[in-house]
């Protein structure tokens, strides 16, 4: 029987997970299945629950349960525990491994498929949720001269900066607050571009030769980058890349062999 994997998130009919795995799977000679499974938003840790219990291997989480999955978790990683979120889960038994892949996997599209070395930039993450939690920690560790957290709740924005301090040059701020501020990289990682929804950027916000990364995908562009672009950002690019270097890497935890993934996102975005 082919070991079993999937994806939980609510919503996650849009995943292209189960395609990437697939692919992967084929080029590295692994016998898996992979699933897209939708979670209640209530009910996410019955679900990883009835999963395992009928033979599931491990799973990749999306929005909105990445913080939920930590504390499932029995142990975590390093950059889990440092995130406080986990988008990877590996089961043996009892024991179930938390890790958070999503921060290696944008920085390895930023800079091997985006040409996008950070350090130096003026970098701006907006949103503080899971998604956000897993990046920063690698982000800093990249070495921009500045990175600020932006969230429409600022307690959030400050408790995840001083979740961070004494790692690098961090803020946190308010949309509001923004008012005034440019920078070179403006990471989305909100979930507004899933409902459609525009975030409310000040003008201004976009350098010269700057850089607009929305963690999401979809068919064409996002809410978040047709603002971008109406706005001056120089370069637009969304997170199937992120996606495809994320699952790499979980890949990787569960199989022990790293697929290859530049053909596999070519293939992606071809077949949009």
């Amino acid at each position: 029987m082919s070991d079993r994997y999937c994806v939980f998130g609510n919503p996650v009919g849009h995943s292209r997970s189960p395609a990437i795995h697939a692919a992967f799977a084929a080029a590295c000679h692994q016998d898996l299945v992979y699933e897209a499974i939708l979670a209640p938003l209530e009910g996410f840790a019955a679900c990883v629950r009835a999963f395992v219990a009928t033979g599931g291997r491990g799973a990749n989480v999306t929005v909105p349960f990445k913080q939920e999955a930590c504390r499932l978790a029995t142990r975590l990683t390093q950059r889990a525990r440092l995130a406080g979120a986990v988008n990877t889960l590996s089961f043996d038994g009892g024991d179930w491994l938390g890790d958070n892949t999503d921060g290696a996997g944008l920085l390895h599209d930023l800079t091997h498929n985006l040409g996008c070395p950070i350090a130096g930039m003026r970098v701006l993450l907006l949103g503080a949720g899971g998604a956000a939690r897993g990046v920063l920690g690698p982000l800093l560790d990249a070495a921009p001269s500045r990175l600020l957290i932006a969230n429409r709740s600022p307690a959030t924005a400050h408790e995840l900066a001083g979740r961070m301090a004494g790692v690098g040059n961090l803020g946190a701020c308010t949309y509001a607050q923004l008012a005034g501020e440019c920078f070179d990289l403006v990471i989305n990682a909100t979930s507004a571009s899933l409902a459609g929804d525009a975030l409310p950027l000040p003008d201004g916000l976009f350098a010269a030769g700057s850089l607009a990364y929305d963690m999401m995908y979809g068919q064409g562009q996002t809410p978040f980058l047709r603002l971008a672009g109406s706005r001056g950002a120089t370069r637009l690019a969304d997170g199937l890349g992120m996606l495809v270097e994320q699952a790499a890497e979980a890949f990787h935890l569960w199989r022990g062999v790293r697929p290859e993934t530049a053909s596999v996102l070519t293939v992606l975005r071809d077949g949009r």
